[in-house]
């Protein structure tokens, strides 16, 4: 006696929509707004130094622009990655999504290695002038929260295991990206400040 087997077919399941913004998200925004003012204290104290300077950079400085400005392509087209990873967990696509989000963490990761370079080989130091510190607080501070991004990107890797996600995970992408997203534009930034205002 034959027995019918009957194949579930898989459910389109429909894409994912908010009736008000998670409150992860609207913590993650609140708290960019005090990042936003710690940078714009930065960004204040270097256009101060700057004007009682009739040189700038001082002489001496050398900075290797136009590597400089690949590198930072390579960081604005992280946000297309990330936006995109985004995109592709609000559909579903968990396993598109995880794509995108490891090739915006390669992308961060190539950013933060040119930086730790140009630390390396910059013949302007910390304490060579008021230039030099600028840069190297500048950069670094950015650097640093670039790296927090990365170690996000990972936590977010982790938490995607599985073939079904929890209902807060697309909050959490949300959230990252935010993050990153305002990570690149400070970045934009201090590369005009630093690399292209003479």
């Amino acid at each position: 006696m034959s027995q019918a087997i009957s194949v579930a077919k898989p459910v389109k399941r429909p894409r994912i929509t908010h009736d008000r913004p998670p409150m992860l998200a609207i913590g993650v925004m609140i708290w960019l707004g005090s990042e936003l003012m710690f940078f714009s204290g930065l960004f204040a104290a270097f256009f101060t130094i700057r004007s009682e300077h009739t040189v700038w950079p001082p002489a001496g400085t050398h900075l290797d622009t136009i590597r400089a400005a690949i590198f930072t392509a390579v960081l604005v087209s992280s946000s297309f990655t990330m936006q995109k990873a985004v995109f592709e967990e609000e559909h579903y696509n968990r396993r598109s999504a995880r794509i995108w989000v490891v090739l915006t963490l390669i992308l961060g990761t190539a950013f933060i290695g040119n930086q730790m370079t140009e630390w390396l080989f910059l013949p302007t130091r910390p304490g060579t002038n008021a230039y030099g510190s600028l840069f190297f607080i500048m950069t670094g501070l950015h650097g640093l929260h670039v790296f927090l991004g990365l170690v996000a990107m990972i936590f977010l890797l982790g938490r995607m295991k599985g073939p079904a996600g929890d209902p807060g995970e697309l909050s959490v992408f949300q959230a990252v990206s935010y993050y990153w997203h305002f990570v690149d534009v400070v970045w934009i930034g201090l590369f005009s400040c630093l690399f292209l205002l003479k």
